[in-house]
C-alpha cells in the first residue's frame, strides 16, 4: 500500500514539480496548500488556476489552514492580535513550521483514508517536495516514521531554467514568488512593487509589534521607512523563508547575517 503527497507552495518549482510528474505519469494521489491567509494576490489566482487543473485530471486538491489552531485566525490576524511580528523577523522559521508543514502533516494524519491505510500496512507516505536541481543543498529531510521525501526536480536533474521551461510547455503562466505579502524574506524591489493596500497592512504588523530586538519587518530596519523613501542600511538583514519557492542564484547573493 503506497501513498503520495505534493506540497504545492504555489510558485515556479512546485508548480514544474506537479507538472513533471503527470507528464511522467506518476501522479501524486494528494496535492496540498497550506494558506496562511496572507498570500500575495497573484498566488491566490495561480492557486485557483492549478486546482481546476488538477480537477480536470482527476488529481485531488487541497487547501488546508492553521486557522484551527490560532482561534480561526490567519497569521495577518495572528500577528496583530499578539502584537508581534513573524517568527523570521526575530530570525527564526516558525512560519513555515507552524503555517505550512503542521496542517499538512494535520490533515494527513486526521484526514487521508489513504495515508492511514499506508502506515497501517507498515509503509511510510511519500511527501513530494519541490527543490531543484539548483539548490540540492536544501534536499536534506530524512525519512521519519511517517515519511519519506523525494525530490523529483532533482531527482532528473531539472533546475529553475528547466522548471520555467515545463511550464512554458504546458501554456499556463509562470507565478511569481509565493510567500506572505509581509513576509521578512521579501526584497525591497518586491516590498516597493505591493499594492498601496498591502503596504499600508503590512505596516499595521510592523507598528502594531511589541518588540525590542528588531527594528520592524527588515530586522534591523523598517519597511515604512523603505516605504516612505527615507534612507536604509545598504545591504538587507536576511533569511531564507523556507515557505518560499526561491530563485538560488538570487538567495545566494543576498547576504544573512548571524541569527539563530
Amino acid at each position: 500500500m503506497t501513498f503520495s503527497a505534493l506540497s504545492f507552495g504555489g510558485g515556479v518549482n512546485s508548480t514544474a514539480m506537479l507538472l513533471h510528474l503527470v507528464d511522467a505519469g506518476t501522479p501524486p494521489d494528494l496535492v496540498m496548500f497550506a494558506d496562511t491567509g496572507g498570500e500575495h494576490p497573484e498566488t491566490y489566482r495561480h492557486l485557483h488556476d492549478m486546482e481546476a487543473w488538477c480537477d480536470e485530471r482527476g488529481i485531488r486538491f487541497v487547501v488546508v489552514s492553521n486557522g484551527s489552531e490560532a482561534k480561526g485566525w490567519t497569521l495577518e490576524e495572528n500577528c496583530l492580535k499578539r502584537k508581534e511580528l513573524p517568527s523570521l523577523a526575530y530570525g527564526f522559521k516558525g512560519c513555515s513550521v507552524k503555517w505550512k508543514r503542521q496542517p499538512m502533516d494535520r490533515h494527513l494524519r486526521d484526514n487521508e483514508p489513504g495515508a492511514a491505510a499506508c502506515w497501517a500496512a507498515g509503509g511510510l507516505v511519500t511527501r513530494y517536495i519541490g527543490i531543484d536541481a539548483g539548490e540540492v543543498r536544501r534536499a536534506k529531510l530524512p525519512p521519519d516514521s511517517r515519511y519519506v521525501y523525494r525530490y523529483p526536480l532533482v531527482e532528473a536533474g531539472i533546475d529553475r531554467d528547466g522548471c520555467l521551461a515545463i511550464i512554458k510547455r504546458h501554456g499556463i503562466e509562470a507565478p511569481p514568488k509565493s510567500s506572505c505579502f509581509f513576509c521578512p524574506a521579501m526584497r525591497r524591489k518586491e516590498i516597493l512593487a505591493l499594492s498601496d493596500d498591502l503596504k499600508r497592512r503590512a505596516i499595521a504588523i510592523e507598528e502594531n509589534a511589541l518588540t525590542h530586538t528588531v527594528a520592524g519587518l527588515g530586522r534591523n530596519w523598517r519597511w515604512k521607512d523603505l516605504i516612505e523613501g527615507k534612507d536604509l542600511l545598504p545591504f538587507d538583514s536576511w533569511l531564507p523563508c523556507d515557505c518560499t519557492d526561491e530563485d538560488p542564484e538570487e538567495a545566494e547573493q543576498q547576504p544573512q547575517d548571524g541569527a539563530p
